[in-house]
């Protein structure tokens, strides 16, 4: 079930009559004792779901709320959790003081049990802070940035989004096996908020410890339409590589316009988002990236789950959509085993170090001491034209990072680079 503001109000009559018959019924049967109990079986289990729709980071918001509410109808369809029905009530953050009124609106007049969703850093932020203060289990699916797994985190925050650093080993210690950092000159373009901000100190630190030179780091506004005066000084510069710590439709907009202007140094990035990728096309990519997930997945439950959501709305799920489908997931598995709608047994429930089936050849768990979920993620490369199926069949799977006798840690920061203090 997945309600909008409007749906929540057609439902508010008959939500009222229902719990009215349940009183009554509890009255003739000398159960009025127990008030809570009676409320609390009436009312179905809600989950928020916070994500933008619009804006440069809407068409990722959108994947992973079909995602969700997949998840959500799903668990429904199986019988719901503890007897009750679940609902999910979706709201658009488009930005951060948009993420934090809907936040409070979810909390204080939706009674929703934990919060879900974001891509935004600043956003994802506004939404830790209300879920703090609430006492509310959060979990970001969409929010790369260190920061809110380092100075920013709080105990009911939980990430199943890889972080910046994460993104940034996985690309890096391939191109370390490849020997394509040491002595290689990099072209960066970033950002110019918060996340690419981030995004350029991870990436950057982790080129020059390994032997390599940015030579030059442009910052570029949001939704920038014309790329032509940095892909111009990138061609005077002619570095090794140019890396990319763009996200949502900038990525688009300039793998196109660098795609017509026939460069041919080579591409790298701190963060690879499949759908801006999507809408690039195809004959506007090139080389390898790293994905946290990525449809053509051999593994039997992530094969099963893009079956499902490609029937239900005629498209493959991406990286995005994952997320907030797993996201889902582990709160229902949370609420199945603590058996329990409070927040804090939620918490404690992930901290003492419970595995997930996230859809990869390995469970997933959380880091006690900053919450990220500990996981594998991939270097993909970009086909070859010709070998694609169809237009979503962009890339084969390289392998994935860490390996399957490496620790999961390895990809991690560690608390000398982003360290952690839980409130």
């Amino acid at each position: 079930m997945t309600s909008t503001r409007d749906d929540r109000t057609r439902l508010t009559r008959r939500t009222l009559l229902k719990s009215a018959a349940g009183a009554g019924a509890a009255a003739a049967t000398g159960a009025l004792a127990f008030p809570a109990i009676v409320k609390g079986q009436a009312e179905t289990l809600r989950i928020g779901h916070l994500t933008p729709r619009t804006g440069f980071l809407g068409q990722l918001g959108d994947y992973g709320f079909k995602a969700a509410s997949m998840a959500v109808e799903e668990a429904n369809a199986a019988g719901g959790a503890l007897g009750r029905k679940l609902e999910l009530i979706a709201e658009d953050s488009v930005n951060p003081g948009v993420a934090v009124t809907k936040a409070q609106k979810l909390v204080e007049r939706d009674k929703v049990l934990c919060l879900l969703g974001e891509i935004s850093l600043a956003s994802a932020l506004a939404i830790a802070e209300q879920a703090n203060r609430y006492k509310v289990p959060y979990i970001n699916t969409g929010a790369n940035s260190d920061e809110l797994r380092g100075k920013n985190c709080n105990r009911y925050m939980f990430h199943v989004e890889g972080s910046n650093t994460m993104y940034t080993k996985t690309i890096g210690r391939w191109q370390l096996s490849k020997n394509l950092i040491k002595g290689a000159k990099w072209y960066m373009l970033t950002a110019d908020y918060a996340f690419g901000h981030d995004l350029y100190r991870v990436s950057s630190r982790f080129l020059s410890e390994h032997g390599g030179t940015v030579i030059a780091n442009d910052m570029v506004p949001t939704n920038t339409p014309d790329y032509s005066a940095y892909i111009l000084k990138i061609r005077q510069a002619r570095p090794d590589f140019v890396y990319i710590n763009l996200a949502g439709t900038d990525q688009t907009t300039f793998l196109k316009q660098y795609r017509e202007y026939g460069l041919s140094f080579p591409l790298a990035g701190g963060v690879m988002d499949t759908i801006p990728f999507w809408v690039a096309g195809i004959d506007a990519l090139s080389g390898h990236w790293q994905s946290l997930w990525y449809h053509g997945l051999a593994v039997p439950a992530a094969q099963a789950f893009t079956k499902r959501f490609l029937g239900k709305h005629g498209m493959p799920p991406d990286n995005q959509a994952w997320g907030d489908y797993v996201g889902v997931k582990i709160l229902l598995q949370a609420l199945a085993e603590t058996k329990s709608t409070e927040g804090i047994k939620w918490v404690q429930y992930f901290e003492k170090g419970a595995t997930f089936d996230i859809l990869k050849a390995r469970k997933g768990m959380f880091r006690d001491w900053d919450h990220q979920l500990l996981q594998e993620m991939y270097v993909v490369k970009v086909k070859d034209k010709k070998d694609a199926k169809d237009k979503w069949d962009i890339f084969d799977m390289v392998e994935p990072v860490p390996g399957p006798s490496e620790s999961l840690e390895v990809i991690q920061p560690t608390k000398q680079e982003n360290a952690c203090t839980m409130a």
